[in-house]
């Protein structure tokens, strides 16, 4: 009896565990727009702002407001640029075009990386953890179009999303980072 109660107590315990270490957002990867795969743990301790962009939008604009909110809370905030063309192919360019359309046109500095899916059945597994309630606590609410924003707040959890027509520099987001 008391064998199979310590078993049962051990296996509750490893699947917790497994299911946490799963859900951590701090454990996913991505590879960078320059080929290099790196692990958000490396964001630990930081707010990190994640948006799907796209170079042919009408609110492909909002790159100059990402990159001033980044310069202006570059200690505190990392933002993360996640390239997709799932609306509409409104990024059709390869990852080095998106790059140096970046660069050219609105000195981005921040994070960007490869162009991957944000919806659909290949999406990639940091927008799975952003839009599925039991990875990220609370959220089941995928990008509706381009230039969708999710915050994590300096634990990894996901805080709050805001839809494209929100700016970065919009005063609901800006109170988030400047606590």
């Amino acid at each position: 009896m008391k064998s199979s109660l310590f078993l049962i107590l051990f296996i509750c315990l490893f699947s917790f565990c497994f299911c946490e270490k799963n859900n951590n957002f701090y454990n996913l990867n991505a590879v960078t727009i320059e080929g290099d795969t790196i692990t958000m743990n490396q964001y630990i301790d930081k707010m990190i702002l994640i948006v799907n962009v796209a170079s042919k939008c009408r609110y492909t604009e909002q790159y100059s407001e990402l990159e001033k909110l980044y310069s202006s809370y570059d200690s505190t905030l990392i933002v993360l640029g996640f390239p997709s063309n799932d609306f509409l192919w409104q990024e059709p360019g390869s990852n080095e075009q998106i790059k140096l359309f970046c660069q050219r046109n609105y000195g981005i500095t921040f994070q960007m990386f490869e162009k991957i899916h944000v919806t659909g059945k290949n999406k990639h597994p940091i927008y799975e953890w952003l839009s599925t309630a039991n990875k990220n606590g609370w959220n089941n609410k995928s990008p509706k179009w381009n230039f969708y924003k999710y915050v994590i707040n300096r634990e990894g959890k996901l805080i709050n999303y805001f839809p494209s027509n929100i700016s970065p520099l919009d005063s609901s987001i800006i109170k988030l980072f400047s606590n």
